[in-house]
């Protein structure tokens, strides 16, 4: 049985009780995992892979990276990691940024597009669960996007299925703070590789995990709170 130490203990803890809450993993599965070249995939990949050693079920890992451009030798250095750690890799090229107007192009639609292309991909490869690497600040602060700037209470799921569930999304990282796969990227000494959109920083997720931050000082729990919340809704008080 593989003993794990560290942050890596505390990201599979988590992992696995996210994925036993939500029955994200089952017997048999495989699982394309979307492998985007950040700290996060690469943590999901790591930890998804290290914890087939000693979880009862079984399952296989496939990783997908959506080239956009944005990095010449991102592809050729996934494909090496992945050799490493024994998982299949796929490389699908969009080749739509010089179609698309400068004005169109921004978070969310490099978001789109990169998860269009995996649907596709899963398709053909006959694979119904797609993993992203998102954690509980991801979560944490699309909830108060949507909330703010498109006034609607909704956020992303640990489990979501689509297509009257032909494909299955899961996030086994819900649960996991983002400060802590930033330590465990460091003590991997993966090579972590960052949007280098121009426009990234126009992106409104930036303004709000400022003011979650900003939150953190006087509620230190307040990403839980807002994880949690979408579970503990009060009817009675919703018009």
């Amino acid at each position: 049985m593989a003993v794990l130490q560290g942050p890596e203990f505390y990201i599979s803890k988590r992992a696995g009780r996210a994925i036993i809450d939500h029955a994200l993993i089952d017997e048999g599965d495989t699982i394309l995992v979307a492998l985007s070249g950040g700290k996060d995939s690469l943590t999901l990949l790591q930890i998804l892979r290290d914890r087939q050693k000693f979880v009862p079920i079984r399952y296989r890992l496939v990783a997908a990276h959506i080239d956009f451009g944005f990095h010449a030798s991102l592809p050729g250095q996934l494909s090496r990691h992945c050799k490493k750690l024994g998982v299949p890799f796929h490389r699908v090229k969009l080749d739509v940024l010089r179609k698309a107007p400068r004005e169109k192009i921004n978070c969310f639609w490099c978001s789109w597009n990169r998860r269009k292309a995996l649907f596709q991909l899963a398709d053909r490869l006959g694979i119904r669960k797609i993993a992203f690497g998102h954690h509980k600040d991801d979560i944490a602060q699309t909830m108060l996007m949507n909330l703010f700037f498109h006034g609607e209470i909704s956020t992303m799921c640990p489990r979501q299925e689509l297509f009257r569930g032909k494909i299955v999304i899961i996030r086994p990282l819900a649960y996991v703070d983002e400060s802590m796969i930033r330590t465990f990227a460091r003590r991997m000494r993966f090579s972590v590789q960052t949007c280098r959109c121009p426009r990234g920083d126009l992106s409104q997720r930036h303004t709000v995990a400022g003011i979650i931050r900003d939150l953190e000082k006087i509620c230190p729990e307040v990403k839980t709170n807002l994880t949690k919340s979408t579970g503990r809704i009060k009817q009675d008080y919703l018009g």
